[in-house]
């Protein structure tokens, strides 16, 4: 790539130079913007724009594994290291769902800050808060530092889980845009499994649990590092070009040369063409008009926030956060072993997580979405009434349990949760984007934090059967919605997707 760097592109725009700006820097490598005409795209530029956003998932990820396993850790008098071990079940609670609610936090500051910073800026802030919120975290001398390490690093999660979406979105070919931004799934599952072994590891370690927390932090680091290395969303630097006045050109020119130093001296020639096309038809969808708020609640905005933020909806209140719940106690009534060791437990359905994202990673542009959330969510539907059979008539057959657990997981891994995800990046429009998937992301977190709250007091009132048989209706309506209102994505550009699906 260095003799890449050094040479120079013409363009309708005249003799591209090296220097750098406020927004993007024109002589950072590697980034793609896809034309609906072009195919090419090379293995590096598919990879690194996806690789260090993708750390981000990977950092909530093992947040999720290792505090099942820190929290362990620190209730226990003999090998917490602290004098604040017994804690009550509020200040227990607070430690669990801490980042959770820094996620929230982190989701309204994105929907204030996240056009102005851009992608990338978002993603090295992002970053930050993982490193920041970790060492806190570690090193907390008392309960409330603690807390306050949680909520820095749940600040993390909600930006990084708004801005790698989009930034992968915005970088990828169109053809393996569906996999790479549904790979960022695979890396979140990663996560976890390595979350859960790491803690598995350093669980019975005194103050293990500084340690597991110690853990993420040279992940942050190089997530930090990697997106200061590359370049801004060539879509955001082209939204900017047509909506301000007075750098226009220099904006174009920095997308041209960052799709210049991709494609080679070969594909030189072709790239103002690329990037005159993507703001052609940016012109003509009306990105050129100012944004409001209130556009998001209108046209075009509505049904992407409609579809989008149904169907992160739907994936917390099919009751992902409450069947993991219950792992434990079914792989323990079906006579496994290992069913008393939590840590070992999660372990196995964390692989078996990996490997169904991994299926959907592989088919999700070949299939389409459609097909898979369709295919996905009736096996979420069928488990959800196979495990509330279960606790109310089939309690003497622990297998249907273990089995209804297993397909609900691999159906979630194959609908849910890699395809919510890939769609409300992929689903607003340009101008809007930022903002759409700000609220897209609150809703997840919000009702993830609802089901999770609600989960203890409705189980204590209805019982389980009841309450996965309530799910399991939930899941039949989120049928209907992606049925009826949700569109197939699957080959089209984003600027496409903008015209013919909305």
């Amino acid at each position: 790539m260095a003799s890449d760097q050094q040479q120079p592109v013409l363009s309708s725009f005249g003799k591209i130079g090296h220097s750098s700006g406020e927004i993007g820097d024109a002589e950072e490598p590697l980034v793609f913007v896809e034309s609906k005409n072009s195919e090419n795209y090379s293995v590096t530029a598919a990879i690194l724009p996806f690789l260090f956003p993708a750390l981000g998932g990977l950092l909530f990820g093992y947040d999720i594994g290792a505090t099942s396993c820190a929290t362990i850790s620190i209730k226990s008098a003999s090998s917490s290291g602290i004098s604040w071990y017994n804690l009550s079940s509020v200040e227990f609670g607070l430690v669990t769902s801490g980042s959770l609610y820094g996620a929230l936090i982190g989701s309204v500051l994105a929907f204030n800050v996240a056009d102005f910073l851009g992608r990338r800026r978002e993603l090295i802030l992002s970053a930050l808060l993982y490193l920041v919120g970790a060492i806190v975290t570690a090193l907390a001398p008392d309960f409330a530092v603690l807390i306050i390490g949680r909520l820095i690093y749940g600040t993390g999660i909600g930006l990084a889980m708004h801005a790698a979406p989009m930034y992968i979105a915005e970088t990828s070919p169109s053809k393996i845009r569906g996999r790479l931004v549904s790979l960022k799934e695979f890396f979140i599952v990663i996560g976890i499994v390595v979350g859960y072994g790491i803690g598995s590891l350093l669980v019975e370690v005194v103050a293990g649990w500084r340690y597991i927390y110690a853990a993420s932090t040279p992940i942050a680091l190089v997530m930090g590092v990697g997106m200061w290395w590359l370049p801004s969303s060539p879509r955001w630097l082209l939204l900017c070009a047509i909506q301000r006045k007075g750098n226009t050109q220099e904006l174009k020119e920095k997308a041209i040369s960052c799709l210049y130093r991709l494609r080679g001296p070969v594909f030189g020639e072709k790239a103002s063409e690329e990037v005159d096309e993507i703001l052609d038809e940016l012109s003509f969808l009306g990105e050129s008009e100012g944004a409001t708020i209130g556009d998001i609640f209108q046209g075009k905005c509505l049904k992407a926030l409609i579809i989008g933020s149904g169907l992160v909806l739907f994936q917390q209140i099919t009751g992902q956060p409450s069947v993991l719940y219950y792992a434990s106690s079914i792989f323990q009534t079906a006579g496994f072993s290992a069913a008393s060791d939590a840590t070992r437990v999660s372990i196995l359905l964390g692989l078996l997580k990996l490997f169904m994202t991994g299926v959907a990673v592989l088919v999700v542009d070949r299939l389409g979405r459609r097909p898979l959330l369709l295919g996905g969510v009736s096996g979420i539907g069928i488990s959800l009434f196979l495990l509330g059979s279960y606790y109310l008539f089939l309690d003497h057959v622990p297998a249907v349990a273990v089995a209804a657990l297993l397909l609900y997981v691999g159906c979630y891994q194959l609908s849910f949760g890699p395809i919510g995800w890939l769609m409300i990046s992929e689903i607003f429009p340009l101008r809007l984007r930022g903002r759409g998937l700000s609220i897209a992301v609150l809703v997840n977190f919000g009702s993830n934090a609802i089901v999770t709250f609600a989960f203890s007091p409705l189980e204590e009132l209805l019982g389980p059967g009841i309450l996965f048989f309530i799910f399991g209706v939930i899941a039949i309506l989120s049928l209907i919605f992606i049925f009826f209102i949700v569109p197939e994505t699957k080959g089209l550009t984003l600027e496409e997707i903008e015209a013919k699906c909305l």
